[in-house]
């Protein structure tokens, strides 16, 4: 019985790697792209500036908890992006994009601060981002907000929200350059609940009753089109209701690591 235990807590010993548990902190920069109504191609043609800071606490050597704040800016423009239909409905916009996530991640291989065997690794996070948006078109040479115009025929007070959830999911590689310190780099995707981070959504708005709502330059913001006649006559589609907007991060950061190895625990004799 004595020999058996023996052999079960030596296996257990052996299989039970040092866990390494503490906490990391640190910043980012990167690129931002938006996905949507006005990017229907995928173009990565107009990224945006991003930034960030990001805490993570480690249970071990492949699982952690991160959350984090970011912000960055996103745009497109259907006279840069668009096909031939879409360079005439010549809508564009622009957005600060705020956020707070929240995610778990994994590690591929383990990942221990300081080794010189387990000092990189690949990974995958996933989780749930709450940001806030606010998206904007060029009128007369100023930047306005578009959200209180309307564009699409919202009764006043009705608007969409500016801020939305989405589900976060993304992945990349990590490597010490120090004992400490630890290089990030990152792609994460942001696939929202919202289908208004660019203001296009649904269908064109009657423009007599957009004018009586919200004004002349609610109409100009609504329907911009080049041709003529103009191509938003009412209840012809500004956009595609049925596919959310999404945008997404590629980053580089610097992570600093806080805390030490722990040790399997010492068993007891028998």
């Amino acid at each position: 019985m004595r020999l058996a235990l023996t052999a079960i807590l030596s296996v257990l010993t052996i299989l039970q790697v040092q866990a390494q548990q503490g906490y990391e902190l640190g910043g980012w920069v990167g690129t931002a792209w938006y996905f949507g109504d006005l990017n229907n191609n995928n173009s990565f043609s107009m990224p945006g500036l991003a930034g960030g800071v990001t805490a993570r606490y480690d249970f071990d050597e492949r699982v952690s908890l991160r959350g984090g704040a970011s912000m960055a800016r996103v745009r497109a423009d259907d006279a840069v992006l668009g096909n031939e239909f879409e360079q005439k409905r010549n809508l564009h916009f622009r957005s600060m994009v705020w956020e707070g996530h929240l995610a778990g991640e994994f590690n591929f291989m383990p990942y221990v601060h300081g080794s010189r065997n387990h000092r990189f690794t690949p990974h995958i996070f996933g989780g749930f981002v709450v940001f806030g948006y606010n998206p904007q078109a060029e009128l007369d040479g100023r930047w306005v907000d578009l959200q209180p115009y309307g564009t699409e025929g919202q009764e006043l007070n009705d608007e969409y929200y500016a801020v939305s959830m989405a589900w976060l999911l993304g992945g990349g590689i990590k490597f010490d350059i120090s004992q400490n310190l630890s290089v990030n780099i990152e792609w994460g995707g942001r696939f929202t609940g919202t289908d208004y981070l660019d203001d296009v959504s649904g269908m064109y708005p009657d423009k007599d009753a957009l004018l009586r709502r919200r004004g002349a330059d609610a109409v100009r913001l609504s329907d911009p089109s080049t041709s003529d006649p103009q191509i938003g006559a009412t209840g012809r589609q500004r956009g595609n209701s049925k596919d959310n907007d999404s945008y997404h991060f590629f980053s580089i950061g610097i992570m600093r690591f806080f805390g030490g190895i722990k040790c399997p625990p010492v068993s007891r004799e028998y």
